[in-house]
């Protein structure tokens, strides 16, 4: 059954598959054959073969239900009544302003944080790992007006800021920066293929690259 003391929260740099250790430890979480797990995500041309890419690595761990819930067409509550009945939620990539725009301050955002507090594991990748964060920090390559933005985010975890595709994008200094405008003491940096799980909102496994950086007093 699922631990309704412990939290699991899964942050990936870049696009799917999961990480093997990481996706074990999802599907472990999320009851394995008995799982169900629900995928958020922006409709575009090919993703019900791009899906795969997210479920491959949690089949070869015998979680054989999925649930697909394109975003920007789906009725809001239809993906409320499957969010509820779901054991595990991946949050996807592409545009961060449309996943904060469709997710943080709405119902869906509300039942997402339900769900994780109830111990249901919520796994975001690249854009889906930047919205979970009480801060949303969306750096000026990923976004319209090319510049740095600071939005609220899900607020799955606090006292913290998140970088994606952290080397490829060169975000060092974007990272640093946030982390003083937002006055957080830490902030992580997750590559492409690699990813962070966080127990109760701390810190736990990392796997593939990430790096962590502690602001100076």
């Amino acid at each position: 059954m699922i631990n309704l003391n412990n939290r699991h929260l899964f942050l990936f740099g870049g696009s799917p598959p999961f990480t093997s250790s990481l996706g074990k430890m999802f599907a472990d979480f999320s009851l394995n054959q008995n799982g169900k797990i629900a995928v958020l995500f922006l409709e575009r041309d090919g993703w019900k073969d791009y899906m795969k890419k997210y479920t491959c690595v949690l089949e070869d761990n015998y979680i054989n239900e999925y649930v697909y819930l394109p975003l920007n067409s789906n009725p809001v509550n239809r993906i409320i009544v499957e969010l509820k009945s779901c054991t595990g939620i991946i949050i996807g990539g592409g545009k961060t302003e449309h996943y904060r725009d469709y997710i943080v301050d709405t119902s869906i955002g509300e039942c997402v944080r339900e769900q994780y507090k109830k111990g249901v594991p919520v796994a975001g990748f690249s854009a889906g790992a930047l919205i979970c964060p009480a801060d949303c920090v969306i750096p000026p390559i990923d976004n319209s007006k090319a510049e740095h933005l600071f939005l609220g985010g899900l607020g799955l975890i606090e006292e913290c800021v998140i970088s994606v595709h952290f080397s490829k994008w060169e975000e060092k200094g974007n990272l640093n920066k946030a982390m003083e405008r937002v006055n957080v003491p830490i902030g992580y940096g997750i590559d492409d293929e690699a990813g962070l799980y966080f127990e109760n909102e701390t810190f736990i496994k990392d796997e593939g690259g990430s790096y962590t950086f502690t602001k100076k007093n």
